[in-house]
């Protein structure tokens, strides 16, 4: 169940009914903006049609662009539990956190009637991210992701990376992946975009951290970081929020497209571009960390994965599995990659992921403009 606010001033109300319900089920997700935004208010309605929601509540304020009752609405029409209130209309925060808990307990009660279906590794879409990276993660935790992602896409599965940043250096390493023409210039001008915004805001997407890691430049941060994504071919590239057409590969553009205002940091946290992948339509997410992290996610199940074995030993009830194995034990990596796919059905099966357990369900929804097509030239 997601309970959504539409602006800042709903966001006690929702968090509170939410944490009245004490459901590890019942999740919180909103925008903090009053004003207008397309590639907002495009991540809500995403939402609102998750595969992992099944009942929607939102909660507006009553004067802000976005509109509770069409994202309501929209998630009805997908065939939700959906219902929406304004708290100007609700006689304040008192009121309103007692009508929105009625209205979930009974969403909540008929969502928990609804019976369960078989599925399998073909139907699932996941999403990956790395973040805080290391000398490890480009050898270790990525390379592991990487061989369970040509295994999803082998079996029809959907996968999709993201970083288009963290690609600085391989633009002919990635448009020779493309799976078409099409998809090769799709990819060229997406990377090129990419560059462009680097040099425009005079930074890429390096950290102090990544260089403490062993990392020295973009380039080598960004072979790592490739890794990730498999060596099967690439469909397409997706906007946020966009839903892939047909199984395999995909690439995820998150940069912002040139606009006259210029708002919009491409990645100013791992939680806007984990909340984008699953705005993208995947039901589990993977980050991959050498340095560790204990984030988790709002909409999908975060597992977290390192390929650093120290890191692992630090943070182990926080990250939920260790690629390093590969480096300093008797271990393969397809027999990572195995053991990887038998977590993964795992958590899709109802096992809490190490981010569940503790109760982090981040998420992080930017101003930003992205609504240009792909160049065609």
């Amino acid at each position: 169940m997601l309970i959504i606010y539409t602006v800042e001033c709903a966001s006690f109300v929702a968090g509170s009914i939410a944490r009245k319900m004490d459901d590890n089920d019942v999740e919180v997700i909103g925008f903090t903006g009053c004003t207008d935004n397309e590639y907002a208010i495009k991540m809500l309605v995403s939402f609102c049609r998750h595969p992992n929601v099944g009942a929607v509540l939102v909660i507006g304020l009553g004067c802000e662009y976005v509109q509770a009752e069409r994202l309501a609405h929209i998630a009805a029409k997908s065939g939700r539990l959906a219902d929406w209130f304004l708290i100007q209309d609700t006689e304040g925060t008192k009121a309103s956190i007692a009508k929105g808990l009625s209205i979930a307990r009974e969403m909540y009660r008929k969502l928990k009637q609804q019976k369960t279906v078989p599925m399998h590794f073909s139907d699932l879409m996941i999403g990956a991210e790395c973040g805080g990276s290391d000398y490890t993660s480009g050898v270790a935790g990525n390379m592991v992701v990487g061989g369970l992602f040509d295994a999803l896409v082998e079996a029809g599965g959907t996968a999709i990376f993201e970083e288009i940043l963290e690609t600085i250096g391989l633009k002919q390493v990635l448009v020779d992946r493309a799976a078409s023409e099409d998809v090769a210039k799709q990819i060229a001008w997406t990377y090129d975009k990419a560059v462009d915004y680097c040099k425009e805001v005079h930074q890429y997407s390096i950290s102090p951290g990544n260089f403490a890691g062993g990392l020295s430049t973009i380039e080598e941060k960004s072979m790592g970081a490739v890794v990730k994504s498999g060596t099967t071919r690439i469909e397409g590239v997706l906007k946020v929020s966009e839903t892939p057409a047909h199984g395999g590969l995909w690439l995820m553009d998150s940069t912002p497209d040139p606009y006259w205002m210029q708002f919009g940091i491409s990645n100013p946290s791992d939680n806007e571009g984990l909340t984008a992948l699953a705005s993208n339509g995947c039901q589990l997410l993977f980050y991959i960390t050498g340095r560790g992290n204990v984030i988790g996610n709002a909409v999908a199940p975060l597992i977290k994965i390192t390929g650093n074995s120290e890191t692992f030993k630090k943070l182990h009830k926080d990250i939920d599995f260790n690629a390093g194995k590969i480096l300093d034990e008797n271990c393969t990596r397809s027999e990572a990659v195995a053991e990887l796919a038998g977590l993964v059905c795992r958590v899709a099966g109802g096992e809490l992921t190490r981010a569940e357990e503790t109760g982090h369900k981040e998420f992080y929804i930017p101003y930003k403009h992205q609504n240009k097509p792909f160049c065609r030239k």
